[in-house]
């Protein structure tokens, strides 16, 4: 990781550091051709400001980005919403890749006491335990298995969750086989229910809301290797009440949730909005329509919602103007 960030300070340096001196390049064979003399100082002192401001930017980013969480409260409102469920509590998380804690443990720990601290009556985790391998949960069993819910911890898998970004796998059977090791571990050593394109149904009274949770569905070319392994007409069989969908990638809800079934609510991450946001904008929209927060659709089957959470965790070692995220729904009729 510290290496990837050296290698990365240094090549944003460099190419700050080249636009001035382009610039005065250009500006000296003007001046060469129009017998004029182009001072280099006020060039020369703009790549210096711009180098220092770029490794200011990435030091914040890597050192205090990369740990700072923010909770973003969303009141969801549907019609159809059951009434024993108004009110009804739902923290949503995204992206661990536990790696990231490796040298800020306690960052994970104010996160595990700030989603308790909601008193939530579901917690919902979309995706991305890992980066690599198995092995980076292991140490984060105790932390983890604090996380406390009325109705418990559901949890679906993302593409990284399935290993194919390690070379330490020589094959398809090893990576499957370590994913059913990370699934063995939330459920056995975390508590969590891991849906594995399948259901489960919450009751209140004679309410019921079923949520449901697919592996990762990548439905969009992403520039990288991914994995399309949801199935969900398996996941919707024999489900019925309000129908919340648990899917890593949020491209799964414009390729098949909206043409095929009336489900209302999408909860995804996967896009961690590039972990970069600046004046709005974010690098994830070249790849993604959808990069963070709620989007809406009005069809036949009434409004239709997708929010993705940017996540928590990182792949690129810091995050710039776009920090962690939970999620807090409140469900209203």
């Amino acid at each position: 990781m510290g290496v990837f960030v050296l290698v990365a300070v240094l090549l944003v340096a460099l190419l700050l550091g080249l636009v001035p001196h382009l610039l005065w390049f250009f500006a000296w064979l003007l001046g060469k051709a129009f017998h004029y003399s182009v001072s280099y100082a006020p060039f020369g002192k703009s790549a210096v400001a711009l180098i220092l401001l770029a490794w200011g930017v990435m030091a914040y980013g890597y050192y205090v980005g990369r740990f700072t969480f923010d909770v973003q409260r969303v009141t969801y409102t549907h019609p159809e919403m059951p009434a024993a469920f108004d009110g009804y509590k739902v923290v949503h998380i995204s992206d661990l890749h536990l790696s990231t804690f490796n040298d800020s443990p306690k960052t994970l720990q104010r996160i595990v006491d700030s989603i308790n601290a909601q008193q939530p009556d579901l917690i919902c985790f979309t995706g991305d335990l890992i980066s690599l391998g198995v092995e980076e949960a292991l140490p984060y069993a105790e932390v983890l298995s604090k996380l406390s819910a009325k109705d418990g911890v559901l949890s679906v898998l993302g593409n990284h969750d399935f290993m194919i970004y390690s070379r330490n796998y020589k094959s398809d059977e090893e990576r499957k086989a370590a994913t059913e090791q990370l699934v063995a571990f939330q459920r056995e050593k975390l508590g969590w229910k891991v849906l594995r394109n399948e259901s489960v149904v919450l009751k209140r009274g004679e309410d019921t809301l079923s949520v449901l949770g697919v592996d990762n569905h990548a439905c969009k070319a992403q520039g990288y290797h991914t994995v399309s392994l949801g199935d969900l007409p398996k996941a919707m069989e024999g489900t019925k009440g309000f129908r919340v969908l648990l899917s890593h990638d949020p491209t799964h809800w414009k390729a098949e949730v909206l043409p095929t079934t009336d489900i209302p609510l999408q909860l995804s991450g996967h896009t961690h909005s590039a972990q970069v946001r600046l004046f709005g904008w974010t690098p994830a929209s070249w790849t993604f329509d959808e990069t963070a927060g709620m989007y809406e659709k009005q069809d036949a089957s009434g409004v239709r919602s997708l929010y993705i959470n940017v996540g928590l965790g990182c792949t690129m070692p810091m995050r710039i103007g776009c920090n962690g995220e939970i999620t807090v729904f409140t469900f209203r009729m």
